[in-house]
């Protein structure tokens, strides 16, 4: 599964060092993922927050049937429930090249019903 979730970074050679191979996920946020995943009842709090430009996600769980598939609240302008695919994620270029990238300090207080509740009242998320 690593494969699967760390930016494929073989063709940018030249950028600097943690430009585009920051992991989008840790181990441990992976185990966390796919251990919510096989509990669909809980409203979970989220387990990581990744952005790229305009765009921001938390992420709940991944679907432990297809490790592709994760769920969460995304927002690009307005923010909704949803699955992403995890290689999309890898592979998007943003504004002026960006790559996605891992919120390194989000540490969730809220299930994942408060984020949405907020983000539909404010029109985007505020974590």
């Amino acid at each position: 599964i690593s494969k699967a979730v760390t930016l494929d970074t073989k063709k940018n050679n030249n950028q600097p060092k943690g430009i585009n191979n920051m992991k989008l996920f840790t181990k441990e946020q992976i185990e966390q993922l796919l251990k919510n995943g096989h509990d669909l009842d809980a409203d979970h709090k989220p387990v990581v927050k990744l952005f790229c430009g305009g765009s921001t996600w938390l992420f709940t769980d991944i679907d432990p049937h297809n490790t592709d598939k994760i769920f969460g609240l995304c927002d690009h302008g307005v923010p909704e429930l949803g699955y992403a695919s995890i290689r999309e994620l890898e592979a998007l270029n943003g504004p002026m090249g960006l790559r996605v990238e891992r919120d390194m300090y989000f540490k969730a207080e809220h299930p994942l019903s408060v984020y949405e509740e907020s983000a539909t009242r404010n029109g985007s998320i505020t974590a």
